[in-house]
């Protein structure tokens, strides 16, 4: 499969999510590529601080709606983005995540079908659950609890799968399915509740880092520009692919090394703590990028050490914007580092 040459001028985006961690760096890196960007969210958990800067933009339109409402616009591409990815969120309200995962892929769908848009699903990596099969390729069907506390994202996840790959199959929708696994960079929340977060607010205000099990469970995380590339990588190519793709980074680490390597970074004083693992929390992750590599000719470039420095940084500098009074003192250690853009495309 070859990749099509983008002339971004001529493509109007709509990211669903917009206003969240990945769907603003989505937003952004379409605008530096010439395209017309929508970025929809009903901001029940995107920060209106993360599409600050693009406001302004003469190509740039903020759209406050829900997806579980169908919605009437004109586009040549859709990323469905929109679903919290945080248990802790997406727990507080397990029907509505089940209806933003499902009906909002159908409402992105029925869009697609209107206009005969090309339409990319944010799917994960916890569609395989608890795997038995390691590391995780494309064709493991997954091994989920359909009833347990974290089934409202992850099979309504892999029901939105079903729904592309149906609509595809019934009515000839050019879709995208990535795979998305643990990603992390700037802009997260600071109580995002997903550990890369957790563990660097703790680090910097010198709380205990909680870690839930042993600490030996694995897992692989991807910074948020090699995802971003591999998402519009995966849209622009020119062939549908037959299936979904992982999207993440291959290099597996324990979370014991996760919690000293940001320890180490930011120069924290902070303590391990120990707590009991939460119900079908996956052991082992890490993905299979063989057909990235081989349909889109990508691969993460961002080491985990050189990611986490970035992220620190900001983190340290969102702490001291927003909750200075609520912390006395913050390590922030001279951290200071430059990301090339080398995965831009």
């Amino acid at each position: 499969m070859s990749l099509e040459i983008a002339n971004g001028l001529e493509r109007r985006c709509l990211v669903t999510g917009g206003g969240g961690f990945l769907g603003s760096h989505l937003c952004e890196r379409l605008l530096a590529q010439g395209c017309e960007v929508h970025g929809l969210d009903n901001y029940c958990l995107g920060e209106n601080g993360n599409l600050s800067g693009l406001i302004s933009h003469p190509r740039f339109e903020l759209i406050r709606h829900d997806v579980t409402v169908p919605l009437h616009i004109k586009v040549d591409e859709i990323y469905n983005l929109a679903c919290p990815a945080s248990p802790v969120h997406y727990q507080i309200d397990p029907v509505q995540t089940t209806k933003t995962a499902v009906l909002g892929a159908i409402n992105m769908l029925e869009l697609a079908r209107r206009l005969n848009a090309r339409i990319l699903q944010a799917s994960t990596s916890e569609v395989y659950g608890d795997p038995e099969v390691h590391p995780q390729i494309e064709s493991y069907v997954g091994h989920v609890n359909p009833v347990g506390p974290r089934a409202c994202y992850d099979e309504g996840k892999r029901c939105a799968e079903s729904l592309f790959f149906d609509y595809r199959r019934q009515y000839g929708i050019d879709i995208r399915v990535a795979r998305i696994f643990n990603t992390y960079g700037p802009r997260m929340n600071l109580n995002d509740g997903r550990v890369v977060p957790n563990f660097i607010v703790q680090a910097l205000t010198n709380q205990p880092i909680t870690i839930f099990g042993d600490g030996s469970q694995t897992r692989s995380f991807g910074f948020v520009d090699d995802v971003i590339d591999g998402l519009i990588k995966l849209m622009r190519v020119s062939d549908q692919p037959n299936g979904p793709i992982n999207i993440g980074n291959p290099a597996e680490y324990t979370i014991n090394e996760l919690a000293e390597m940001i320890t180490r970074i930011s120069g924290s004083r902070s303590p391990l703590v120990y707590q009991p693992l939460p119900q079908d929390d996956p052991i082992r992750r890490r993905p299979d990028i063989s057909l990235g590599r081989k349909i889109l000719g990508w691969e993460p470039r961002v080491p985990l050490e050189r990611g986490l420095r970035k992220t620190i940084e900001c983190f340290g500098e969102k702490l001291i914007s927003t909750t200075a009074n609520a912390y006395k003192q913050i390590a922030l250690p001279s951290i200071a580092v430059t990301i090339p853009n080398e995965a831009a495309q």
